[in-house]
């Protein structure tokens, strides 16, 4: 029987929830940059 590696899995998990933090960081800031850009160009 195998053993079970928690640390392994838990920085799998940890690299994971920073990957989608990081894709809704991202996700944010191009929101955040279309809705100045098109405030830029309605003045």
């Amino acid at each position: 029987m195998a053993i079970v590696n928690y640390s392994f899995q838990k920085k799998l998990k940890e690299q994971a929830r920073k990957k989608k933090q990081e894709e809704k960081r991202l996700l944010r800031l191009n929101k955040k940059m279309a809705k100045l850009k098109e405030n830029q160009e309605l003045t």
